[in-house]
């Protein structure tokens, strides 16, 4: 965990397992299916999906949920480090962000595609932070929609101390 400079941003190190599309905005076993899925990838699953589980940041904010990935190399005798947006998901679009209830290491949110009306499900993985991430998230959901009271009574539904 570290912090990535500012008081409203936070930035945590994780293996990113992917993300799929998935068809409702909410729900453990959708989070589930879709870990399982994204764990032990068949033939019907993108190469995408098949490459190795990256490590990458997690940086939360009031606005939303950035995946950064990070590439390194030395070049004589100087660490150069590259940073590459790989998603980008505002929180008013993140419906539902769970600790997966049979590995406490993983856990997800889902989110709507802004530009479709697709969902899709990102998995992640934690050796010690899976529930302090889901808090965190609820608590940037809560701060957002202070900021913003126009919700329409839309809540993110987040399961993240029920153990």
């Amino acid at each position: 965990m570290s912090d990535a400079g500012s008081d409203s941003e936070i930035s945590f190190s994780v293996k990113f397992f992917g993300r799929l599309v998935v068809v409702r905005p909410d729900g453990m076993q959708i989070l589930m299916e879709a870990s399982a899925a994204l764990q032990t990838p068949s033939s019907e699953v993108s190469d995408k999906v098949k490459k190795k589980k990256a490590k990458v940041h997690l940086s939360l904010s009031r606005s939303g949920i950035d995946i950064l990935e990070y590439k390194t190399k030395v070049y004589f005798d100087s660490l150069l480090v590259w940073q590459f947006m790989l998603y980008s998901c505002p929180l008013s679009t993140v419906s539902f962000c769970a600790v997966h209830q049979m590995q406490p290491k993983l856990f997800g949110f889902i989110a709507k595609h802004p530009a479709t009306d697709l969902y899709h499900c990102y998995v992640f993985q934690s050796q010690k932070f899976s529930h302090l991430l889901v808090s965190v998230v609820g608590d940037a959901f809560q701060a957002s929609g202070q900021k913003q009271q126009l919700r329409a009574g839309r809540d993110l539904v987040v399961e993240a101390l029920r153990h």
